[in-house]
């Protein structure tokens, strides 16, 4: 890297196994990975889980000179690793001067956006059927153990109200729960079948 006048500015080295820096600390550098690989990891449920493992031309690290908030995980590189770090003000005068490098950050973070958006798509829509699964649980308890039946048409009226989602969407999930075997609809009456199915969705273990 003696011939990369980029390097020489901005370059370090970071040995095999060394953190480049831990979840929770405060940050005001962004790195690009000239060469070898960097492991990104988080703390869940006091047990540290890959996200990702990153190699040459990627970047990481960038919300601490875009939003100054915390480290929200480790990066330790995997083998010897040379990077390019960054502050603010480098990093503005490094794409002023490479337009090449400011599109290839540009794309990456787009795809990352776009990965991000389709991730909260699917916890959307996995935290509706779920409470969904909740508010049908909820009615059939109140119901007596011999009338395990509810109004279709109400019952999605009141859902629909409740999670402040459209009538047709809860109809389509109601669907679904007919079509695992959870529901059984029959002209306007919505029949529990599966108890433990529903509580299980529902993410109330089996009771």
């Amino acid at each position: 890297m003696a011939d990369n006048p980029l390097f020489e500015k901005y370059g370090q080295t970071i040995g095999a196994g060394k953190a480049i820096f831990h979840e929770g600390e405060s940050g005001d550098r962004m790195f690009i990975i000239q060469s070898g690989r960097v492991r990104i990891s988080k703390m869940i449920d006091g047990r540290e889980h890959e996200l990702a493992t990153l190699d040459k031309g990627d970047f990481f690290g960038e919300m601490a000179i875009v939003s100054r908030i915390d480290r929200t995980a480790t990066a330790t590189a995997v083998n010897a690793t040379q990077l390019l770090a960054f502050d603010r003000q480098g990093f503005i005068g490094m794409i002023e001067k490479n337009a090449k490098i400011a599109l290839n950050v540009i794309d990456k973070l787009c795809r990352r956006l776009e990965n991000a958006n389709s991730q909260i798509q699917l916890m959307f829509q996995r935290n509706q059927r779920s409470l969904m699964a909740l508010n049908l649980h909820s009615k059939f308890r109140a119901r007596p153990a011999d009338e395990q039946h509810l109004p279709l048409d109400k019952t999605v009226e009141q859902i629909s109200l409740n999670l402040e989602t459209p009538a047709k969407l809860v109809s389509s999930y109601l669907e679904d729960f007919v079509s695992a075997g959870i529901l059984d609809i029959k002209g306007n009456a919505i029949r529990l079948i599966d108890r433990q199915k529903l509580s299980q969705l529902a993410e109330l273990g089996d009771k």
